[in-house]
């Protein structure tokens, strides 16, 4: 079987994109330039009639991800903001400053989300101990995880990602992310990975001089990367 396919994106046209170029999934955040922070009120009722189910990543403020009680309590009124919209799932992470899973704070969030499809997103790939916190994903019934293998891309986490994969033997889905390129996507297969997360994004160049302000150039989901990324991913399994 194909994994799913899911692009992440942090604007309209982006969104767009990834929903006309026929994706599983949309991941749907705002600052992906900051690793993706909650989505703001605009593009989340864009993306009610995109017609591609869509999760929201649930991140307050960029940086860590251990998250004190303000953060917290902003997170829980994000996770039910999103179900109020009804979105199917929602992207969350949040960890002790010792790399550990906070399951408490973790448990309090899939119960806002009340039933909606939830994703543990790379805060796993700081965890000590990644098949203590695949354990304890599961436990707390969580949807799947995102991974580049506790590596700096996918492509080079591949051999523990295919080793979450035979620990999760089917209990979670193993969605391997970070760098994920047509160049990878045929190893990663290999490991049995159940689906694959990119942004396939260009620079869009911009009509103003922002790098005056120190503002990083917009960044949109190209349709032509997906087509390659599908490309790869059918291709293996016809060969």
């Amino acid at each position: 079987m194909i994994p799913k396919f899911e692009i992440c994106v942090d604007s309209p046209m982006s969104l767009q994109n990834a929903a006309q170029a026929g994706v599983d999934r949309i991941e749907l955040c705002s600052a992906l330039g900051l690793g993706g922070l909650t989505p703001g009120a605009g593009l989340v009722e864009t993306a009610r009639h995109c017609g591609v189910p869509c999760h929201a990543m649930i991140r307050p403020r960029g940086g860590d991800f251990v998250f004190d009680e303000q953060d917290q309590a902003a997170c829980l009124v994000d996770v039910a903001a999103m179900k109020f919209a009804g979105l199917a799932g929602v992207v969350i992470g949040v960890a002790h400053a010792d790399g550990q899973l906070h399951d408490n704070a973790l448990a309090k969030q899939i119960e806002a989300a009340n039933g909606m499809q939830v994703t543990l997103h790379r805060v796993f790939d700081l965890t000590p101990d990644p098949f203590e916190a695949l354990n304890c994903a599961i436990d707390l019934g969580i949807t799947r995880v995102l991974t580049s293998g506790q590596a700096t891309d996918a492509g080079a986490g591949a051999a523990l990602i295919g080793e979450l994969v035979e620990h999760a033997a089917g209990r979670i889905q193993i969605m391997a992310g970070g760098g994920v390129t047509p160049g990878n996507a045929a190893a990663l297969m290999a490991k049995g990975v159940d689906a694959l997360h990119a942004s396939c994004a260009t620079t869009t160049a911009s009509p103003q001089p922002i790098e005056h302000l120190g503002i990083a150039e917009q960044r949109d989901t190209n349709p032509d990367k997906i087509a390659a990324l599908r490309a790869v991913m059918t291709e293996v399994l016809t060969v």
